[in-house]
């Protein structure tokens, strides 16, 4: 069992809250990205309950985390190194006891407007939405009224209050191309053996093994057979109790896929994703041909979507795992998803990698949503986030039963090690 998740701070003038690095361009301008969600102006909380709490400073930060190993290239992107950046912020209010803590991008002047706000007014209890002028980028402000009512997010957004410790099934997201590394390209299949042997350690029994190299990296046909070559391997040495899923990152077309699922066929996949761009037709005709050939394996796509181009998936149960992003669309956000995807049965895992709050961010929805597939971890640690509680053990991630999201600041280290990139007060 593992624990999961453990610059100098200078004063510095007012900046954009947009900073840090993200994986993808489309998780740009985020805040306010959930369309499908309604986002109301301040002042139509006058009905709400209200709390003599008052948000009275908010400070924005970036929180740079380290991968256990370097990630190597994807189908499309180049390495992905061994760190990544959460652009955060810390809201306090004028109870010393109450401080809210979650990944933000919304911009300065959105967040400025919370001061003086009590944030009790922007909780929608009924709806289980959180309102106000962040859009999507709620993850501080659902940490902060759940430590207000003492108890954690997940049970805020409808998980029911157990004896027991919450737990969410977990898989991880790290097995790239080691291959083509230049450390590794002369042993590599020593190298995903290890990487496996790496995440049973952190205590998964699930992992995601990117596929693709044809597309960009090596020739079409080197870059199949190596990919067949990996997962197979990965299949033999990690045995038929773990669960193993691929991601092409859309580095195939619609014959590729089959030919890849064909010759992988023992391998048994629990789930591809992005196999390539998603288009309904070719969806459906490749959900067709796993029926044909007996496998239950599940189609994964979403990632780089918007609640609307989901629609006609969902309506032809083309996709059977939706993945939109966590911290892109947030709890709102992927609570709404839910809601659309669960009439056709159709499950949810977040798309979460470059994040480590992410992880944390997701594992409470998914404790609170009935077709919640699986979390997705990138594997990234810091020492100023504390996240006692956290553990993952035998696929699953135990959450605390601490209030908010459980994640608590070391002071020391946050003076020390972070810089404050603008610091809001009323």
């Amino acid at each position: 069992m593992e624990r999961v998740g453990q610059g100098k701070r200078r004063s510095a003038e007012a900046v954009s809250v947009t900073g840090g690095a993200t994986r993808r361009a489309f998780l740009r301008g985020c805040a306010g990205a959930v369309t499908a969600m309604s986002v109301l102006t301040l002042p139509s909380f006058a009905s709400a309950d209200a709390s003599d709490v008052s948000i009275t400073r908010i400070v924005g930060f970036d929180l740079r985390s380290k991968r256990n190993k370097v990630a190597g290239r994807n189908a499309r992107l180049d390495v992905h190194g061994d760190s990544a950046v959460d652009p955060m912020v810390r809201v306090y209010t004028n109870d010393p006891k109450l401080e809210g803590l979650g990944v933000c991008r919304a911009p300065k002047e959105k967040l400025a407007e919370l001061i003086g706000v009590d944030p009790a007014t922007l909780f929608d209890a009924e709806n289980r939405r959180m309102r106000g002028p962040l859009g999507s980028q709620t993850m501080p402000l659902w940490d902060l009224v759940a430590r207000m009512q003492d108890k954690p997010v997940c049970e805020l957004i409808g998980a029911t209050k157990s004896g027991q410790p919450h737990r969410v099934p977990v898989y991880d997201g790290s097995i790239y191309f080691a291959d083509l590394l230049p450390d590794f390209a002369a042993a590599w299949e020593d190298r995903f053996k290890r990487e496996i042997d790496m995440g049973m350690e952190a205590g998964h029994r699930a992992f995601k093994v990117k596929i693709g190299r044809g597309a960009k990296w090596m020739s079409r046909e080197a870059g199949d057979d190596r990919d067949v070559a990996v997962v197979k391997l990965i299949r033999k040495h990690a045995g038929d109790g773990v669960l193993l899923g691929v991601d092409a990152n859309n580095g195939y077309d619609l014959a590729g896929a089959k030919r890849f699922v064909d010759r992988v066929a023992d391998v048994k996949l629990a789930f591809t994703e992005e196999m390539f761009p998603e288009v309904v037709d070719q969806c459906l005709d490749l959900k067709a041909f796993y029926r044909s050939r007996g496998m239950d394996t599940l189609l994964a796509d979403g990632e780089t979507g918007d609640l609307d181009s989901y629609k006609p998936f969902i309506a032809a149960r083309a996709i059977e795992v939706l993945q939109a992003d966590m911290n892109r669309f947030g709890v709102d956000g992927i609570l709404t998803e839910a809601d659309m995807a669960r009439p056709q049965g159709i499950r949810v895992a977040p798309h979460n990698w470059g994040s480590l709050l992410g992880f944390y961010h997701q594992l409470h929805v998914g404790v609170a949503i009935d077709n919640f597939y699986r979390a997705e971890l990138d594997p990234l640690a810091i020492d100023v986030l504390v996240t006692d509680g956290y553990t993952i053990k035998g696929g699953y991630a135990t959450l605390p039963t601490t209030s908010g999201f459980g994640l608590r600041i070391n002071e020391e280290r946050f003076a020390s090690d972070v810089t404050v990139k603008f610091d809001l007060k009323a």
